[in-house]
């Protein structure tokens, strides 16, 4: 077998089997063949694309190019849960915690960010003695004890992804839905779950701009996930609009813990509910009505919250910041104000992501530290009126250098009308192994 006829097969249109696809991805990993090669066949992906079972091949072999978790030790049915990433995602920090509470276990291994904001091991690691890093054991120990434990991902699984990204993120094949896919997917399969739900956004914050894209996505992903055994759903959700109140690392924290205490954003509990409610049913504990009122019933009687409460202190965490929120630290703040009367029309998410990055709560580089005191509040988001002057959003930083920049980025992410806009759906979609959904989703239903 040779490199170069699976480039030339693939240039042509070709689908590839998956005795060579898994040729070509343990050989790139093991340094056998060289970039050039790997680039070549990626930039035909792009234009080319692979068909489902190509790509399911690919996601398996990248799956199996490092270590594969085995769950087995941990009783119960495992649910991961994944999101594709967008401006105050914190759903994680809820979302499972409220699944856990409601008997399934999550054994939930996370990413740190990269561009935008943290990811959940940042904004975890912004509880004072929080441990993200545990053996194997301890972490088993956890999850069967409590129900939960969040840390952070192994650098050893899907070994192949890490490498293939690189070069795509230099070569402009990132945006394909068979690499975006495979590479999602292999290191969910690596990390053993029973069942994955996947939280797709859709938007102007998102990856995936159209509700079109998304859905295919979601779809390719979805089939993966099935042809690999894993029961897989896929919710497709807003990120024309920064989820929640916040974006940034503790000031997400403690919009979560408000959350759990049933004292949060609208979207941001809506969402969860969903996205707990899921998880549920891929466990098998009911209908998906059933399992949704489970998850907003975890709120209301306090389960959730306790439940968050166990593992924070389980792992070290200092639990009176959790019990205080006032105890995280804050950055000084800088008022946004409104330029105009009007209605606030829309917001540039990804833009708005990035001026978060400016105030120090996200990385450019992997080497970048964080300062877990900087973010974003949004006092107004899209459909508010307002009237010029008013304070419209509050940016946390140490960095008063930026401030001004920051600021004049923030207000130009934004688009202002004389009329109140359609409201938007927090969620578009439903994707399972049976079709998409599209009808409007209310919580409960």
């Amino acid at each position: 077998m040779r490199m170069y006829d699976l480039i030339e097969k693939k240039k042509l249109g070709h689908p590839l089997t998956a005795q060579e696809i898994d040729w070509m991805v343990q050989g790139f990993t093991a340094g056998e063949i060289p970039d050039y090669q790997m680039s070549a066949f990626l930039m035909a992906v792009c234009f080319q694309g692979m068909n489902l079972q190509e790509t399911t091949a690919m996601t398996l072999s990248m799956a199996h190019s490092g270590e594969m978790s085995d769950l087995s030790a941990i009783h119960g049915v495992k649910v991961d849960k994944h999101s594709t990433g967008g401006v105050g995602d914190k759903t994680t920090l809820i979302a499972a915690p409220m699944a856990a509470a409601c008997g399934i276990p999550v054994a939930k291994m996370s990413g740190r960010g990269l561009g935008f904001t943290g990811g959940t091991v940042d904004k975890l690691e912004s509880i004072p003695g929080y441990q993200t890093a545990l053996d194997r054991e301890e972490f088993f120990s956890i999850v069967n004890e409590i129900g939960i434990s969040l840390i952070g991902q192994s650098g050893a699984l899907a070994a192949a992804d890490k490498k293939i990204y690189a070069l795509r993120d230099v070569t402009a094949t990132v945006d394909s839905l068979p690499l975006i896919a495979s590479s999602i997917m292999s290191k969910k399969i690596a990390a053993g779950a029973d069942a994955i739900l996947l939280d797709v956004k859709t938007g102007s914050g998102a990856f995936m701009k159209t509700v079109e894209d998304s859905v295919a996505l979601a779809q390719t992903m979805v089939g993966i996930g099935e042809q690999a055994g894993r029961r897989t759903v896929a919710l497709i959700t807003d990120m024309n609009t920064p989820l929640g109140d916040t974006a940034g690392n503790a000031i997400e924290v403690v919009e979560a813990i408000q959350t759990l205490r049933g004292k949060g954003p609208q979207d941001l509990t809506e969402l969860c509910i969903h996205l707990a409610g899921n998880m549920l049913y891929l466990a098998g504990k009911g209908t998906l009505k059933d399992c949704l009122a489970d998850a907003k019933r975890s709120i209301a009687d306090g389960s959730a919250y306790e439940t968050f409460c166990r593992m924070v202190q389980r792992q070290g965490g200092d639990l009176s910041y959790v019990q205080e929120p006032s105890k995280f630290p804050t950055a000084p703040a800088f008022a946004v104000l409104a330029p105009q009367d009007g209605y606030l029309a829309a917001m540039q998410t990804e833009e708005i992501g990035a001026v978060a990055g400016m105030l120090g709560a996200g990385r450019e580089k992997k080497e970048d530290s964080i300062d877990p005191a900087a973010g974003i509040r949004f006092v107004k988001k899209t459909g508010a009126q307002v009237q010029r002057g008013e304070v419209i959003a509050q940016l946390y930083t140490h960095r008063e250098e930026k401030v001004a920049e920051a600021t004049e980025r923030y207000l130009a992410a934004l688009s202002w009308s004389n009329q109140p806009p359609k409201p938007s759906r927090l969620i578009l979609a439903r994707v399972t192994a049976e079709g998409v959904e599209r009808q409007q989703m209310q919580e409960g239903k």
